[in-house]
C-alpha cells in the first residue's frame, strides 16, 4: 500500500508535500507530482499539506480518481526506483494518462 497523488494536482505542482516527505519519494513530472510507490514508507505526512487535497492513501482514493494509482506507479516504469527526487530533478514527461487531460487553471 502507497499515498497516491490525483487529478487536483495536474498543473498546480504546489509542492508542499515534497518539503514534508521524509524518504524524498514524491517526484516531479512535467505537469503533476508522482509519488513512488516502493520508496513511500505510508507515513502519511504528504496528505494533510496537500493544498487541494490531491493526496490519498491507495485504498481511499475516490471512484473517479482510481486511474491515478495505476499511474503513479506507470511514472517509473522507465525511472525505476531512483532513490530520491531531489537528486534526480523534475522530469519533462507525464504519464499516458495526462494527455487526455485538459489544461487545469488553478485559483490562488
Amino acid at each position: 500500500m502507497t499515498y497516491v497523488i490525483t487529478f487536483p494536482c495536474v498543473d498546480l505542482k504546489d509542492k508542499a508535500c515534497i518539503e514534508e516527505c521524509p524518504v524524498d519519494c514524491i517526484y516531479e513530472g512535467d505537469r503533476m507530482m508522482y509519488i513512488q510507490p516502493d520508496e513511500c514508507v505510508d507515513c502519511g505526512a504528504c496528505e494533510p499539506v496537500c493544498p487541494v487535497e490531491a493526496i490519498f492513501y491507495e485504498d481511499d482514493v475516490p471512484d473517479e480518481w482510481k486511474d491515478y494509482t495505476a499511474a503513479n506507479a506507470e511514472f517509473f516504469v522507465e525511472l525505476g526506483s531512483p532513490g530520491g527526487a531531489a537528486k534526480l530533478g523534475a522530469q519533462s514527461f507525464d504519464v499516458p494518462l495526462l494527455a487526455e487531460v485538459p489544461p487545469q487553471v488553478h485559483e490562488h
